[in-house]
Parts: structure tokens; sequence; C-alpha cells
């Protein structure tokens, strides 16, 4: 009963906010200025010291980024990378509507920022959330260039749930082995597989070869008590410290380049309210899972014994797991805790769930609902498209392709040679829109004919899309992969999950068109399909991809294009290579 008043209050309170924001509300938009430096620094996030954590202005995770909604931001980033290696930044979850150049992804909506340069990302943040930003080039994801986006409600609105404070969790997983040789290995022949991440972090932070819970596993620990001088170890958990009898909200973003990971409070109940940035239909749980490149709010309420510490966890999920539980605290105040000796909960965190229960995985997806209220997908689509993941060997190297094409970035950003109609920038011959109805997703791929290559599908403005992702065997023959698929510049539409291969005419009629979720990333679950819906509105180029570090350097993507002769404004800097420099240069300050 305390669930149905919880969820019912939670439901009035969105009411009210759509019609607040429907009468409009007092703001005040402004300018925010950031200035990174992004460079390689000497760090131990899991208390062993590595020279290769990639950071900003010496931070690790870089700098959270605050704003609201209509606020624009600058930020001038500088490449002080001592390896010499090229960057960009994604700002993961933004629109980018109307500034495609700033999307921050190399190749595609912009030109590489070398060595010594400096490049200016602006642009507007129109919709309040959780997002987060990271690095898109090569694996400096993997290496830790990321950091929290938080967009507000514009002033004088108010979120449609109520809450005391709240909280920010970015979590992610970490190796030893530098971004540098996970690349190597990943591009060697015969293929080395980068293997599982040593730790998992939680906002940078974890603890490698020991635990924080060992002392509570009542001689059945595997690892050994972790021992920390003080909590403001580099290493030390960040703990969350709470009010008795609150409600928090806790803001969780995974930027994880492999893991899909499963999320736990001890004796605490959680309340979805939103996802990807957009508020869902409330619902209760006891664990969430979360995949590389989502994002979610929970509310929790602080109503057990106040003299009690709680386990915070992480866990590895999709993937026999090989790294151990993240762990931190949630420290009720009147608990026993102090600066320099971090008191543990006297039971054990939470287990995490079955690695490869995948049923239990489809469950929580499927709880998640949009909001009453929330746009609506339209009922039929324009444009289809049937992409199967596959992995491949293609000139003895092992690849990931979609329908056949694993995905090699041209010198040249689209942005610019399509905006220019550079014939000879990429392959200008249309992709292939589906794949075999004979295809076996059950047995081991057998791709003659797969390739590299980097052509790009073309859509009309405001055409509705239809994407379905099929998920199919791997070479081994033995396993089929989670993948989350991210989608640059827009939200979708996520129409619903099915298992086996998806049979056009039939599958439609599983399709939630009443209440699905908006999202910008979603997972496709193994030996399964995932059918997406998004409207082709927003002017650009825009990266299609698996957020798997890994998978997508091994050509685990598409390339998405739409009224791109519409974009205006281009900087000279974002296409100030290729074949479009010496174009670019000849204009003044921008192109219109």
């Amino acid at each position: 009963m305390r669930t149905i008043r919880v969820c019912w209050s939670i439901w009035l309170g969105y009411l009210i906010v759509l019609l607040s924001l429907l009468i409009g509300g007092s703001r005040s938009v402004r300018l925010r200025e950031y200035k990174f430096e992004v460079g390689y620094m000497k760090k131990k996030p899991d208390c062993i010291e590595n020279s290769y954590v990639m950071g900003i202005n010496g931070h690790f995770p870089g700098p959270t980024i605050r704003a609201h909604v209509g606020d624009t931001l600058h930020i001038s980033l500088f490449n002080n990378i001592s390896t010499n290696e090229p960057t960009s930044i994604h700002w993961h979850g933004i629109s980018q509507y109307g500034t495609p150049w700033a999307d921050g992804t190399a190749s595609i909506s912009q030109c590489a920022i070398n060595p010594g340069e400096t490049f200016h990302y602006r642009f507007t943040v129109d919709k309040a959330g959780t997002y987060f930003y990271h690095g898109h080039y090569g694996l400096q994801r993997s290496a830790g260039l990321y950091g929290s986006l938080i967009v507000d409600l514009a002033l004088g609105q108010k979120e449609p749930f109520h809450y005391h404070s709240e909280f920010n969790l970015l979590l992610s997983d970490w190796w030893h082995n530098t971004s540098f040789h996970q690349e190597l290995s990943l591009s060697s022949k015969p293929f080395q597989w980068i293997g599982e991440p040593q730790s998992l972090l939680i906002n940078g932070r974890g603890q490698y070869n020991c635990s924080m819970a060992a002392n509570t596993m009542n001689n059945n620990a595997t690892l050994p008590q972790c021992k920390f001088r003080t909590s403001d170890e580099e290493c030390a958990p960040q703990i969350l410290h709470v009010h008795p009898n609150k409600t928090y909200r806790i803001r969780i973003a995974s930027t994880t380049s492999l893991s899909s990971l499963n999320f736990a409070i001890s004796n605490h109940k959680m309340v979805v309210v939103e996802a990807d940035g957009n508020y869902v239909d409330p619902f209760e749980v006891d664990d969430i899972d979360i995949y590389s490149g989502e994002s979610y709010s929970i509310l929790i309420t602080t109503n057990q014994n106040p003299n009690n510490n709680y386990w915070i966890s992480i866990g590895v999920r999709g993937r026999k797991p090989n790294t151990p539980q993240a762990l931190t605290i949630l420290n009720y105040k009147k608990a026993s805790i102090s600066s320099s000796n971090i008191i543990i909960p006297n039971s054990p965190p939470p287990i995490t769930p079955q690695w490869n229960d995948f049923n239990r995985s489809k469950a929580f997806t499927n709880k998640i609902h949009a909001l009453m209220g929330s746009p609506k997908p339209p009922t039929h689509y324009d444009h289809r498209l049937l992409l199967l993941n596959t992995q491949n060997l293609i000139d003895g190297y092992t690849k990931w392709a979609i329908n056949n094409i694993s995905l090699v970035l041209p010198q040249t950003p689209y942005l610019g040679s399509i905006k220019f109609k550079i014939n000879a920038a990429f392959d200008r011959r249309h992709p292939s829109e589906n794949f075999s109805n004979g295809y076996d997703i059950f047995s081991p791929p057998i791709n003659p004919n797969a390739n590299f290559g980097n052509r790009v599908y073309m859509f009309n403005m405001n055409q509705v899309v239809d994407v379905i992702l099929q998920n199919a065997n791997v070479l081994s023959g033995k396993n089929s992969d989670i993948h989350p698929w991210h989608l640059h510049g827009h939200d979708f539409w996520v129409l619903g999950y099915g298992d086996g291969k998806f049979k056009q005419g039939y599958d439609e009629k599983k399709f939630n068109l009443k209440n699905p979720p908006l999202k910008n990333t979603a997972a496709v679950f193994p030996y399964g399909w995932t059918a997406l819906r998004f409207r082709a509105n927003n002017p650009g180029v825009w990266f299609f991809h698996c957020h798997i570090e890994a998978h997508l350097h091994m050509g685990m993507g598409v390339i998405f294009a739409e009224g791109v002769q519409l974009v205006k404004g281009i900087p000279k800097q974002a296409l100030a290579c290729g074949l479009t420099k010496k174009i670019i240069m000849s204009f003044n300050t921008t192109n219109n």
C-alpha cells in the first residue's frame, strides 16, 4: 500500500510539472563556460598506481558540468595528451539540435583535436536529465576520459517528484593494461581479447585485490579485507551521508567500456523515475540493471535503522564475472563513521543476481514505460532497417559487422563531405537495409562476403525510421553477447524486445505503441531482437553504435544522416582536415 501511495503521488507530481511546462515559468538562461585540459596523469583508481589515467584539469573523473534547461555551454577543450594522441569528447544524451558539429564524434561531426590544439564546443542543453560526457576517439573512454553532465529544469520549475537532496554516481570499469595495449590486442592477428576488467569503479574509486566486505562474509571471503589509512585515500569509497526519514534522488550513469552492471542498496527499495533523461512511469524495485550508455534516477527513502550503515553495490551482469563487486556505503548520520576510519556495515552486501539470468534482465527492462503525457510514437514507419550484429573474420582479423559491413571511419568528417558533396570522401553506395531471411542466428557465423566499409544510411527529413537490431552467435559458436546500442542526436521509442529471429509481419504485433519509453540507449539481448523507432528530425550526421568500447573499435556501428544541407554555422575548425580543409578555410568564419 505504501508503494501505491508513493507512485500515485509521483504521478500527480508529473501532471503538475507537465502543466507548468505548458503554462511556462520564469527562467534565466545563461552562458556557462568551462576550460578543459585533457591529459594523462598518475592515479590510483583502484589502489594500484597507473601512469596512464586520462583526466581533465588534473581530475579523474573529469569535472561535473551542471546547467539549466536553455543554458548554453561553451567548453574550451585543450589537448595536452603527452603521447601525441588526438581526442574528442561526446556529450552523451544531448541532442545538439542546430549544433551537430559539437556532438564530439571524430571523423563524423568534426576533425579530431590534435595535440596542442584547442577546440570550442558550444551548444544549448534543451532537456533536463542525467547525462555524462566521454572521449570518443580510440579507446580513451577506457583510459578514463569521462565525467558527469547534469541538466536541471529551468529556474522556477519543479521536478514531478519530491526529494530532499540528491547524489550523483558515475559507474565505470577499469583495466590495469593501458588503452594502448588494449587497442593493440583488439587489432592484432591472431586476435587477443582484452579480458574482463580488473575493477569496477564508483565515481572513479574502487578496490583491487581486496574487499571492503571481507570481514562480513562469515569465512566465505575470497579476498582480504581492504584497509585504508584514511577515508580521504584516493581509492577509498565516496560515502553517501544521509539523514533518517528523508527521500533522496540518486542519479546513476554507466560509462563502462564493457560491463553490464547491477546496482543495489542493502535493505532499501528504489523507485525508478527517469531513464536517459526521460521521465518514466515510476515503479519500485530491489535493484536495477544498467548497461553501458544508460542513465537512471531513482528515489530512496531512508526509513531503515538509523544506527546502522548500509552497502551500495555494483556487480557484473551479462558476462561471466571475473571482476569483484564495487562497494560504497550509505551512512545514516546517526551511525558510526569517522574521517579516519570507515565503519563497514555488519552484514554482507547484496548478492549480484546470476550473471546469465537474462529473464531477470528482461523483466526489469520490460517494466520501463513512458510517463502518461509523454510523446507517443507515430503508429507507422516510413523507413525500416533490419540490422544483424555478427562477429566476422575479415582478412584474418576478428571484427564485428552490421549486415556484413565492419565500420571503418574515413579521414574526412561525414558532416563536411556530405554538406559539400565530396564524393570521394566515403563509399557513396547504399548500405544494406536487411539481411538474408535464411540466416541462422544460432549457428556459428559464416559470412565470406563480410568486408570493411563506411557507407551512410540517408533519411529524408522527418521520416519515421524503424530499426530492428538482431543479435546472433559469435565466431566460437558458443555465445551471444548483450549489446547496448546508443543513438546520437535523437531519442528513440523502444517498441519492444523478443527472443529468436525477428519475424516481419508477426512480431510487430508485440510492439508497444501505447507507452513505450523514450531512451537514447537500449540493449539487444543474446539471440534476440530489439525494435526502435525515431523521427529523423535533427539535421546532421549521427553515429549509431554498440556502446561497448571494444565492439565499437572492432567495427560495430553505422552512420545515419538527415537534412545535412540545412546545417548552418559550422565552425571552420570542425572541418579543417581531410578533403574539407581547403573548402572550409576559404570561408571567413563559419559556413552558411
